[in-house]
């Protein structure tokens, strides 16, 4: 009699990963990640310091164009350093490197971000990269043409009784600094559509408190502005409160997205 081999079950049909799984990463990992990403940015801002000190003169020029209609007539910016002329030029070329080279450093901050998400997520990396970098530059724009002129000519028509000596240095730290944090606040819609995409707020939580952001707005508008009257502080608050209502449009958006997927 002739032994019957039994026959094999066929090899289990393996189930497909997950490919909405996020990554995951130790904390180790993430460290190290951060270090990557902020060593990329370091090399970026000092690339594009380097494509702009060429220009130094002309951007200098480009951002004192404010304080130079607030002066009285024949009156110039002054320095009272040997060295300020060249660390002013240096701070100004660094800066301008700063927004040329904004969708590249954006563009890192998504690659921190991007593990911690699902493949269906990463796919607003477009939106993400393009929106940041419209923001940021409006930002720095607004503050250039709305906000400065207005806050120079206060503080310099505030002391008529002498005569104004603005310093170069002085000016600048006032001037970059106030670019790159309206250029940052500006940013507030992709921050929070970020939170909403991780269900950490929605529309409803920020309709709700909406009456204490506006305290907050106004706290933070009179701590930026550099004048106490309460119509720079306008100025100031003006776009935070219109980006806040974006911002809760965009929650809406993201919290429907939600929704719709089951995730809430």
């Amino acid at each position: 009699m002739n032994d019957v081999e039994p026959e094999l079950d066929p090899a289990p049909k393996q189930e497909p990963e997950e490919e909405d799984e996020s990554g995951k990463m130790s904390f180790l990992e993430h460290l190290d990640e951060l270090r990557r990403r902020l060593l990329h940015i370091i090399i970026y801002v000092g690339v594009g310091f380097l494509a702009t000190f060429y220009f130094h003169q002309k951007i200098y020029n480009f951002l004192s164009i404010p304080a130079q209609k607030s002066l009285p007539p024949g009156a110039k910016l002054v320095f009272t350093k040997i060295t300020q002329p060249f660390s002013v030029y240096v701070w100004v070329s660094v800066v301008a490197g700063i927004f040329l080279t904004s969708p590249f450093i954006l563009y890192e901050v998504w690659k921190f971000i991007a593990p911690g998400l699902y493949r269906k997520e990463k796919r607003f990396v477009v939106p993400f990269l393009v929106s940041s970098v419209l923001l940021f530059l409006a930002g720095g724009a607004f503050c250039y043409w709305i906000v400065l002129p207005r806050a120079y000519t206060f503080l310099i028509n505030f002391g008529g009784e002498w005569t104004p000596m603005l310093t170069v240095d002085d000016y600048l730290d006032i001037t970059l600094t106030m670019l790159l944090g309206f250029g940052a606040m500006f940013e507030m819609p992709v921050i929070i559509g970020f939170l909403s995409l991780f269900g950490l707020v929605t529309a409803g939580f920020l309709w709700r408190k909406f009456k204490y952001s506006i305290v907050i707005i106004f706290i933070v508008a009179a701590v930026l502005s550099p004048t106490p009257d309460a119509m720079n502080q306008c100025i100031y608050a003006a776009p935070m409160i219109l980006l806040y209502l974006i911002s809760i449009g965009v929650a809406a958006i993201f919290g429907w997205r939600r929704k719709k997927q089951g995730l809430d």
